[in-house]
């Protein structure tokens, strides 16, 4: 019972000193990659880069001792980060107070429905997301993560647009205008570096390294090199009227959403009184404020585009810098050979302390010690928005955690649970909120580091927390200068793995379906994107329907006798069949959905058999039938006996058997017409079916080694 609770006990039978050093230097090395990628897939989600260390400390070591497996290495991921930020994107601009308190309360919602999942022995709920499904959305995921680093790595600046598709062409073009060449270099570097080292050795944590290097480089070259200024030192009257008409648009935003707000109020006022009235009036000023606020967030984003694609010179001037625009500087001075652009996001500039960038993008600072440990703000109405998007990131998080820790049970046998990883991981994301991380989830990457390291029992996972811990009190300065084009390559060398094109093949050689559920997925997420929830939905409708379809009308083959003497498939071997004798098996289970379709097939052998005597109905594969099957088998029985034809039974298992008895079915069709096998049915019924019979060369003849 003990085990069954705190599974991590299991861990101290036969424990020792080198097992505790063994799973010592796997955990440091995991700890070597994790720290780095956390932050990349931090940015991911939309959040600064030292939530990712957040994300890191508490999971990996919950998720260990409260789980199942091991080496399972969990802590943030790519598809689970790419999927938060998705989630997020409708409620709240992305790295703002309010989407970091989202991304918390998400990670609590994820790791409660995980938990339930796994207390009440639901895993088996994992299954509605297949394989075709889950294959084709993760190619789409891939892609759309990897090119969503393209700014970053060119270090370029570009509004998000409505479709991903269209954010990445507006990067591509931004690219060919402005793009930094040393944050180009330095994130293909760090490719250069964590390609080469990983053909070397795997075992060498080649993503440290580049972070090492390239950090050391950023700092001795002055690759950030920004200044803040004075708007009175860009000498450029058109920059300045942009400015000003920037900051004015922005500003005229904030009482618009303040009206809508109180509108919103009124409007559910009147909803409550049934104010007909009300509501259309309410409405009416939402769409006309709704029209208003997207005018004027078109219009900041023209005018922040157009600042963004200003580039300037700097002139010393009285002892100071001041700057002009490159094409603007007076024959008489002499600019400083840098390139200057304004650093703009969403909110207004201010003129007083502008911020002025004159080499590449850097991580930052990054906030010593640990996250203050509060409860998520509770909002219902925040929860039952994001509640949908909780239950993909679960299945979805589950689905990649579970899949690489049976990958690697089956190379060190152990034996694995699926519920109890389901609340290791729910864990992980519960008490994960409560320090400030957003959702997580197992990784293949740095599992199979984990395993490759040796780890020998999840005290691994236990030492790579402990040492984000230690560089989260003491080592986060020495962070500062780590450009972001590198973390953008850390993000993009990771998600290739993801990309299985031989997926789409095995799953079309399978079953054709299958391979086009997997493709339609695969360009929907892409179509959709960043709307990632209706690639899920539409893989996971035509699944459905698929296996609807399949259920209503299911295999039904007409057996014959093959030259092996087996009974085998008349249609697909071609092979003829008796004249007075149908042999039919049915390939499911017998319910209300496909009952008639049965009725259906034995009403088209009886018009397409003139010479018909008897019809034996094979039932191996019904293991199971409802109230609308055993009325659907009375039926047939009846119209068969009616027409003094003969039927009869074999293969019966015993959970139909006792619906059977149950129902008195069995008393009608007679136990002397129940057989235990095919062969000995058709021994039986051979004979009297073939009195008189004009049939030369019976092909469903008995075989002789089945006589009794």
């Amino acid at each position: 019972m003990l085990n069954s609770f705190f599974p991590f006990l299991a861990w101290l039978k036969n424990y020792n000193f080198e097992k505790f050093r063994i799973d010592g230097v796997a955990g440091l090395t995991v700890a070597l990659v994790l720290i780095p990628q956390s932050m990349a897939y931090a940015q991911l989600a939309g959040l600064p880069p030292y939530y990712g260390l957040y994300a890191s400390f508490i999971p990996p070591m919950l998720a260990a001792l409260f789980g199942s497996s091991h080496q399972l290495a969990t802590g943030p991921v790519a598809v689970v980060s790419l999927m938060t930020a998705a989630s997020l994107e409708p409620l709240a601009i992305a790295g703002s107070e309010g989407y970091i308190v989202y991304a918390i309360l998400l990670a609590l919602i994820v790791g409660l429905f995980q938990f339930s999942l796994g207390v009440l022995r639901l895993g088996l709920i994992v299954n509605f997301l297949s394989h075709p499904v889950v294959n084709g959305f993760t190619n789409a995921a891939a892609i759309i993560i990897a090119s969503s680093q393209l700014s970053k790595l060119f270090g370029v600046y570009v509004d998000k647009s409505e479709h991903h598709y269209e954010t990445i062409i507006n990067v591509c073009k931004a690219a060919i205008q402005y793009t930094h060449w040393f944050t180009l270099f330095m994130g293909v570097l760090a490719f250069i570096i964590m390609y080469g080292l990983n053909r070397i050795s795997p075992k060498i944590p080649n993503v440290l390294v580049a972070v090492l290097i390239t950090i050391l480089i950023s700092t001795f070259t002055g690759f950030e090199h920004n200044t803040i200024v004075d708007i009175k030192r860009i000498k450029s009257p058109n920059t300045l009227a942009l400015i000003s008409q920037f900051n004015n648009a922005v500003k005229s935003i904030a009482p618009f959403a303040d009206k809508r707000a109180q509108i919103n109020s009124v409007l559910k006022k009147a909803e409550n009184n049934h104010d007909i009235i009300g509501m259309h009036d309410a409405q009416y000023k939402i769409n006309l404020t709704n029209i208003e606020m997207t005018r004027l967030k078109e219009l900041a984003h023209d005018l922040r585009e157009q600042i963004r694609c200003l580039f300037f010179e700097g002139v010393h001037e009285k002892n100071e810098l001041v700057f002009y625009l490159k094409d603007d500087i007076p024959n008489t001075l002499k600019g400083d050979g840098r390139t200057w652009r304004i650093k703009i996001g969403n909110k207004p500039l201010q003129e007083n302390n502008l911020l002025i960038m004159g080499g590449g993008s850097v991580v930052g600072d990054i906030p010593r010690g640990l996250p203050a440990f509060t409860v998520p703000a509770i909002n219902l109405q925040i929860i039952l928005q994001l509640l949908p998007y909780a239950a993909i990131i679960s299945l979805l998080g589950f689905m990649e955690a579970i899949s690489i820790a049976k990958a690697m049970a089956a190379k060190t046998g152990q034996r694995l649970d699926p519920n109890q990883e389901l609340i290791g991981q729910g864990l992980a994301n519960i008490i994960g909120a409560l320090g400030k991380s957003y959702p997580v989830s197992g990784s293949f990457s740095r599992s199979a580091v984990n395993l490759q390291a040796g780890a020998v029992t999840g005290l691994s996972s236990v030492v790579t927390s402990f040492t984000v811990i230690i560089v989260l009190l003491f080592f986060t300065s020495y962070l500062y200068n780590l450009p972001q084009s590198v973390l953008a390559a850390v993000i993009m060398m990771a998600v290739i793995g993801l990309v299985n094109v031989r997926g789409f093949i095995h799953a079309w050689k399978a079953q054709w379906y299958d391979g086009a559920i997997s493709i339609i997925t695969f360009i929907c997420t892409l179509a959709f994107a960043p709307h990632l929830d209706k690639g899920i939905i539409v893989g996971v409708g035509l699944s459905l329907i698929v296996f609807l379809y399949k259920s209503m009308r299911p295999n039904v083959s007409y057996l014959s006798r093959h030259k092996d003497d087996s009974l085998r498939d008349s249609i697909i071997f071609g092979l003829e069949e008796c004249a007075h004798i149908a042999v039919v098996r049915f390939d499911a289970p017998l319910f209300f959905a496909n009952a008639s379709y049965l009725e259906d097939q034995i009403s088209e052998i009886r018009q397409n058999m003139e010479g018909l005597r008897h019809i034996h109905i094979v039932c191996n594969g019904i293991n199971d039938i409802d109230a609308s099957g055993e009325e659907a088998l009375s039926l047939i029985i009846e119209r068969i006996r009616s027409a003094n034809l003969g039927i009869s039974f074999s293969g019966i298992n015993e959970s139909v058997v006792k619906v059977f008895k149950r129902t008195h079915l069995l008393e009608k069709i007679g136990t002397e017409n129940i057989y235990p096998t095919m062969e000995k049915a058709i021994y039986a019924i051979h004979e009297y079916s073939h009195l008189e019979s004009h049939e030369l060369s019976c092909p469903l003849r008995p075989v002789e080694i089945d006589r009794p």
